[in-house]
């Protein structure tokens, strides 16, 4: 037998193919721990058959989603989340979002409603009858008058209104989602699956009990770890005769199976992949590999009795060795190869065919939901990613029972107590407005045993409470255990305390910018030539976090570990702020990336008595390293403390090889302060270039980190100097202010106020 995970790759495809031709009793199995069977389900519920659907959020104007993950991590987020954006920032669509626990789409929603699972299948069964598309009427009890007003404002917009939902929503929920989409004549493209199905794990694992299966041969998937609990895989595993894994790491399933044969790391590798819409795109190793390995396809192509095998000489197979070959390498995808539509419609008896709503369970369901960072656990021993903050809670080196504040208190529990939700399964509470009463949600992904040091022990294993049949929610009793962990958060005061820091505006109230000049102490200060400035934009921003890692990686800033992070010594140069508004059970969620404000009159520079941070030529607020003392002035005179000092070596502790640094940016030691600097070593660069050419720099040619990987282009960087630039235009804007602008300091770093389109019609929600 052969298992996998999802194979999008055209060539293993083929592999694959030409293994199961050459041995007729052999079979392949898929599994991934972060399952998308409910959507397929859901759409042959609908169709008939499985197929994919691709939303166009560009073209909505009424968008409503059911625990989406479109700009979180379904296939095509990114895409998404800036086609979401772009909507957001112009013409300006209104957004629901129901969902059981807070994410990032019901973060930028306009009205969010959050509800119990069982609740958000009546609900959206009203929907849907409302619309013309749904079989059954609300039957649970007093109907809540926003579901008629939502629903008449999505019928309103037919053509341009849209329904999403997440992938741990139910079959069912997915099938409204595509009858609602149907009645709508939503913005939706219906295509055929990228990806070729095979029987599950389920299957697998009953054979494997029952001897039927001599050899194994498992390509990077760890059922051992990530498999349902009631599977039993390791024990299954042990009756096969010969296992073989192909994986990067020895990792759980590799310490039980009979050989493990090293991966190349996907950057390692020769292969092809269909993106999200069926797109195929080749890819190329972008470095040589550090240790031998081996890749998925070759793996196959020595199964199969291949002489030689060479994978870049396979993928070139694949596509013919067309002559278009290193054209496609330059454009880096495929044209013209985009997955067909489906001809698909919604099925006659599709009200008929839909099941009855499920009985609402008595007592704590679990919501099991993957990490947004380490995913489903794969990812665990990245560090940069371990001390990432997750955007709604602001935790690192951990996951924690997120429970709602009313049900914490009827259950007598508070932050960092520990609960008991099953045996051998405990995490720590964390308090979490926004969620809906009796759900607990628990990260996928952590209590890894064989991972590697940075990784392994971390956290809680969560994966213990998943069924085949039963994925993504489960019920319990929990009860406490008397015991209390005090959790690695990055923030702790949750609201504005009275203050304007984020700032919002409804979109009918958007006026013309009213111009101030406050008094100040300190000389003008006048830069003739370039004066950099960074606008961000609080309605667009999702609040993600790609901007801080993608600062940690671009500037060299350390990992400074869990001990470290509870002492408040977190080391990024950008975070991002989250504070609740309004009411604890449905509370309005604020996202705020703070980096460096760059002040024109910077408290931090009169403090210092080294003169370490200083102002240069373009008005940067700039920092020499090697004048540092480590007094820290500097950083008890910030108010919008941005400034990061390092107690230890970290660098110099940190085992990591050469390449893994970036050459540009000095690798600082212990003892000295250290910042955002509008990424200088980028301006610099450019500013040689512009020079050596004899030329202007171009708006828009100088790029931040942050800025590069923002995925909804909240960030905007440039010369404020240059009246035609976009920060320029973005800072002429209504909506632009600074942050604590009543100290004068004058920041070159302001932002956009978030505006809201919500529906007069729903009073609060």
């Amino acid at each position: 037998r052969l298992l996998t995970g999802r194979v999008a790759s055209p060539t293993l495809a083929a592999q694959i193919a030409a293994l199961l031709k050459q041995y007729p009793a052999a079979g392949w199995h898929q599994w991934e721990p972060l399952s998308r069977d409910a959507v397929a389900a859901g759409a042959t519920l609908a169709f008939g058959k499985p197929v994919e659907t691709l939303p166009d959020f560009t073209k909505a104007d009424i968008v409503l989603g059911i625990e989406s993950d479109a700009i979180a991590h379904a296939p095509g987020h990114l895409a998404h989340a800036r086609a979401f954006a772009s909507r957001r920032a112009g013409t300006m669509s209104r957004v629901y979002a129901i969902e059981a626990t807070p994410t990032l789409f019901g973060a930028s929603a306009d009205h969010r409603f959050a509800l119990k699972p069982a609740e958000i299948e009546l609900a959206l069964r009203a929907i849907a009858a409302r619309v013309g598309a749904g079989p059954a009427e609300w039957s649970g009890g007093d109907r809540p008058a926003w579901i008629d007003a939502a629903a008449d404002d999505l019928a309103a917009h037919k053509g341009a209104a849209l329904v999403h939902a997440g992938a741990e929503q139910t079959p069912a929920i997915h099938a409204l989602a595509h009858a609602i989409n149907a009645a709508l004549a939503a913005p939706v493209r219906i295509i055929e699956p990228v990806a070729s199905p095979a029987p599950g794990l389920a299957a697998l694992a009953a054979d494997m009990q029952a001897g039927k299966v001599d050899t194994l041969l498992i390509l990077g998937a760890n059922p051992v770890y990530d498999a349902p609990a009631d599977l039993d895989f390791a024990v299954a595993l042990s009756r096969v005769k010969l296992s073989v894994q192909l994986a990067t790491h020895v990792d759980e399933t590799a310490q039980k199976a009979t050989y493990h044969v090293p991966a190349l790391h996907p950057f390692e590798e020769w292969g092809d992949a269909r993106a999200f819409d069926g797109t195929a795109s080749l890819v190329q190793p972008q470095i040589r590999p550090l240790v031998p390995g081996h890749g998925a396809a070759e793996l196959i192509a020595l199964a199969v009795g291949a002489q030689s095998v060479d994978a870049r000489a396979l993928v070139r197979r694949t596509w013919h060795d067309d002559a278009g070959w290193d054209e496609w390498l330059r454009q880096g995808v495929i044209p013209n190869t985009a997955a067909p539509d489906a001809a698909v419609k919604l099925r006659a008896d599709f009200a008929a065919s839909l099941p009855k709503p499920a009985a609402a369970p008595s007592g704590i369901v679990v919501l099991l939901r993957p990490d947004p960072f380490i995913r489903d656990g794969s990812q665990a021993n990245n560090g940069w990613l371990q001390e990432l903050p997750r955007p709604l809670t602001r935790l690192t080196w951990d996951n924690a029972a997120l429970i709602a504040p009313k049900t914490a208190k009827r259950l007598g529990l508070d932050t960092g107590d520990v609960v008991a939700l099953a045996q051998a399964v405990e995490a720590p509470a964390l308090i979490l407005p926004g969620q809906a009463e009796d759900c607990v949600t628990l990260s996928l992904g952590y209590g890894r045993a064989a991972i590697g040091r940075i990784g392994a022990g971390v956290g809680t294993d969560a994966g213990k409470l998943r069924r085949a049949d039963a994925l993504w929610q489960v019920g319990t009793t929990p009860h406490p255990t008397g015991e209390h962990r005090v959790l690695a958060l990055t923030q702790h005061q949750q609201n504005m305390a009275g203050r304007d820091l984020v700032r919002t505006r409804p979109l009918a109230e958007i006026g013309e910018r009213k111009e101030t000049v406050e008094a100040s102490l300190y000389p003008p200060r006048h830069h003739d030539g370039n004066a950099w400035a960074m606008t961000i934009d609080l309605g667009t921003c999702i609040g993600c976090g790609a901007c801080t890692a993608a600062c940690q990686a671009e500037n060299n800033i350390p990992v400074v570990g869990r001990e470290q992070v509870l002492r408040e010594r977190s080391m990024h140069w950008i975070r991002v702020d989250r504070y609740w508004g309004g009411a604890p059970d449905h509370p309005e969620i604020l996202f705020q990336p703070v980096p460096c404000m760059h002040c024109e009159d910077a408290p931090c520079e009169v403090v210092c008595p080294v003169g370490a941070t200083v102002h240069d030529s373009d008005g940067l607020n700039v920092m020499v390293y090697n004048r540092c003392v480590g007094t820290r002035f500097c950083s008890n005179n910030c108010p919008y403390k941005v400034r990061r000092f390092n107690f230890y070596g970290y660098t110099e502790r940190d085992n990591r090889p050469a390449m893994s640094w970036n050459p540009d940016v000095t690798v600082r030691g212990r003892g000295v302060m250290e910042k955002c600097t509008y990424c200088i070593q980028r301006i610099r660069e450019t500013k040689i270039a512009a020079d050596r050419d004899d030329r202007p720099i171009r708006d828009g040619e100088i790029v931040t980190a942050c800025q590069q990987a923002c995925p909804t282009r909240a960030i905007v960087f440039g010369d404020i100097n240059d009246p035609r630039s976009e920060v320029t235009q973005k800072k002429a804007s209504p909506l632009d202010y600074t942050l604590l602008e009543e100290l004068n300091t004058r920041p070159r770093t302001s932002y956009a106020a978030r505006v809201t389109n919500r529906n007069p019609a729903i009073a609060e929600g």
